[in-house]
């Protein structure tokens, strides 16, 4: 009688979201996985969504290609291969390497990112390659680019636990980031004095946990954080020491918010908001020394896009909340590696 030998876990990463959760797979006897969320991952600590518990689910052959084919006829590996490499020639031959480009995924490895660039920058010759990643948060990169000089987000998940407030702007996080989201309400259950503001025109299930939400109008995102740096400014909670070691143009900012938000009544006027709501969030702001902003696609995909990243950055430039545990704004995505793609 033979002894089974017990199938290990297998630790991968799930490729829905941004989050990039960590996950522990083990094939089956039906030719599926078991999944599980790996209790050691930074990420989640073994934490998983719907989506991510239902992986093992998508894997089996049931509506996929299993073989390369040409114009709907079955070929081997080495013919597909070869026909695409045909193609990739004779076109360039034709009409030069300008002609061709590449469109890849956010859910990509590093590793692949590098190969995919390689080929098409290295040996072709063009620049031509992007990412949806990349185009989906191009209103960040520019953003963190005329902040920093870099893409760069400047914070990590444990900030979550650290912060003693959290600002979700843009983001529908419960639905969208459900295990960050979880992250942050079982630290509100943890710590109730930790404050959430939600900010959203519209009421989702994100609002559960926040002290306040902010149902601002459309597009009015702008106004309400170049109307907090007014307030900083005019309520003298500036991080001076800060700004004059480490940043430069504040005053052409603060002189450009003056402009566009005014006093607190033009703001409510602007955002929709009252002016007890946004006395409220703004004092909240300027007492709270460890301040996380979270915000994604409702501040990216616009065509204030840019503007709405700068106002939020400029923010906690002023106060000197940013590279500090707790502190930062974070920028969260829809791939689990888009700054792979970006980079």
């Amino acid at each position: 009688m033979a002894i089974d030998k017990v199938t290990p876990w297998v630790k991968s990463t799930c490729a829905y979201c941004g989050v990039g959760c960590g996950i522990e797979a083990k094939p089956t006897a039906s030719g599926q996985l078991d999944i599980r969320g790996d209790a050691d991952h930074p990420a989640n600590y073994g934490r998983l969504c719907s989506k991510g518990l239902a992986l093992g689910e998508t894997v089996t052959h049931e509506g996929r290609l299993q073989y390369p084919s040409i114009n709907g006829h079955q070929v081997d590996w080495n013919s597909a291969i070869k026909h695409v490499a045909t193609q990739f020639s004779d076109i360039i031959e034709q009409h030069g390497k300008e002609a061709v480009a590449f469109y890849v995924s956010g859910q990509l490895l590093t590793e692949d990112y590098y190969v995919a660039n390689k080929l098409m920058k290295g040996f072709i010759g063009t620049g031509n390659i992007d990412t949806n990643s990349r185009l989906c948060m191009s209103s960040s990169v520019a953003g963190h680019k005329r902040a920093f000089g870099s893409d760069t987000v400047p914070g990590c998940y444990e900030d979550l636990e650290l912060a003693d407030m959290i600002i979700i702007t843009g983001s529908n996080l419960a639905w969208c980031h459900p295990v960050l989201y979880q992250r942050i309400k079982a630290e509100k259950q943890r710590r109730p004095s930790l404050q959430v503001i939600v900010i959203d025109p519209r009421k989702t299930d994100t609002c559960e946990i926040a002290n306040q939400h902010l149902a601002l109008k459309a597009g009015s995102d702008v106004a309400l954080f170049n109307g907090l740096l007014s307030y900083l400014n005019q309520h003298h909670q500036l991080n001076n020491a800060y700004i004059n070691a480490h940043t430069e143009g504040f005053e052409q900012a603060v002189e450009r918010a003056n402009k566009d938000a005014g006093d607190i009544a033009t703001v409510a006027a602007k955002t929709g908001l009252s002016i007890e709501q946004l006395n409220t969030f703004y004092r909240l702001y300027a007492k709270n020394e460890k301040v996380v902003t979270l915000y994604s696609q409702g501040v990216n995909q616009s065509i204030q896009g840019t503007d709405k990243v700068n106002s939020i950055l400029n923010c906690h430039l002023a106060m000197g909340r940013i590279g500090k545990p707790g502190s930062g704004p974070f920028s969260v995505t829809g791939q689990p590696n888009a700054m792979g793609g970006r980079e």
